[in-house]
């Protein structure tokens, strides 16, 4: 895994992001470049703007379920499958203005990196309850990484 909470981790995420052009074909799915970024996105939407997904955040049943059968799926080195499901609020379907995104995924990976691992150690994720520092990286580095192979970069 990339280390994104280390410098030379987000720089060479953002070398990689820096390669992905409008128009990258994609190797799988429906999302094209731009809305593939935003779908990125989310999981920094979910952590600094909280409070706008504080009623869409899953209780009972629900959450206990996403803690037992999804969330080491997330946060492990494993990478994931190609064409995988994902949550509805990671679901794109609307045009999305690429620049725009990208300069979002710079913003947030430099936000991350400004937090620090102390930040993230033990905070509350979405929908998985207290996170470690190492699995919050999982999730950001393999998430992107993902998609930047899905693109080609």
């Amino acid at each position: 895994m990339v280390n994104l909470f280390a410098k030379e981790g987000v720089d060479l995420t953002i070398e990689r992001l820096n390669k992905l052009k409008v128009n990258s074909d994609k190797q799988w799915g429906k999302m094209d470049a731009g809305q593939m970024l935003a779908h990125c996105n989310v999981a920094y939407n979910l952590i600094f703007e909280e409070e706008k997904y504080k009623n869409e955040k899953p209780k009972g049943f629900k959450k206990f379920i996403l803690k037992l059968l999804v969330k080491g799926i997330v946060v492990s080195e494993k990478g994931y499958k190609p064409n995988g499901r994902t949550a509805p609020q990671f679901l794109i379907t609307t045009k999305k203005e690429f620049e725009e995104e990208k300069s979002k995924m710079i913003t947030n990976l430099n936000k991350v990196l400004e937090l620090g691992v102390t930040h993230f150690e033990g905070k509350e994720s979405f929908a998985f309850g207290p996170l470690t520092s190492t699995e919050w990286n999982n999730m950001f580095s393999k998430h992107i990484d993902h998609h930047f192979k899905q693109f080609g970069v």
